[in-house]
């Protein structure tokens, strides 16, 4: 498996050698719940409902630092929480481990904000940079990651059925447009759940 930098991931090109990147938009279901007993964490099926994607945390009290892996469990990125922010920061590192500058920071916006935006990710840390934003579309777990052209890069919703009825809480469908690191967004989507207590 390639490795992934801040090169590959953030560029929005078609020619990219990346496996979590395709020409066409891709639908992904998010489970909010590890496949692991007595694990939290989140599962991420692809539209033909093999596992691409898993989140374990296997400490119950601890929120901190978790993992994101593929199917094999090679890990793709470490998210840990820098400690001693009011706020809130998450500092996405690469498979080598929670090692040197991360490869995108996620910024968590004011409690009080009135703005729709909870997070700024930045991809150039000391430019202090957003690259993508993340804006809630209701107070359930809906919400839209946007470019710095405000183009929606990628939307999480509830799940329904094709009678419109939620299958819960804890069941998501992600869309990701074309040409966007689907691992990225995953890890994106990652952070807000850690945001809102759900992993």
């Amino acid at each position: 498996m390639a490795k992934i930098c801040p090169e590959l991931m953030l560029q929005q090109s078609s020619s990219s050698s990346s496996p979590y990147v395709t020409s066409i938009r891709e639908t992904f279901t998010i489970w909010m719940k590890s496949l692991v007993f007595h694990g939290n964490g989140c599962t991420v099926f692809n539209s033909k409902g093999d596992i691409v994607f898993r989140v374990d945390n296997y400490q119950e009290s601890c929120r901190d630092e978790v993992c994101l892996m593929d199917l094999k469990g090679q890990v793709l990125f470490s998210i840990k929480r820098e400690k001693l922010r009011v706020l809130g920061r998450w500092n996405g590192y690469g498979c080598g481990g929670i090692k040197g500058r991360p490869l995108f920071q996620v910024r968590r916006n004011g409690i009080f904000s009135r703005e729709d935006v909870i997070c700024n990710v930045g991809c150039n840390e000391n430019e202090g940079n957003s690259c993508y934003k993340i804006q809630q579309l209701d107070r359930n777990s809906s919400f839209k990651v946007t470019n710095t052209a405000g183009q929606v890069v990628a939307e999480v919703k509830q799940k329904k059925s094709s009678k419109g009825i939620g299958y819960g809480d804890d069941v998501l469908s992600l869309e990701v447009e074309p040409n966007i690191d689907h691992s990225l967004i995953v890890a994106l989507v990652t952070i807000c759940g850690l945001i809102h207590g759900k992993l």
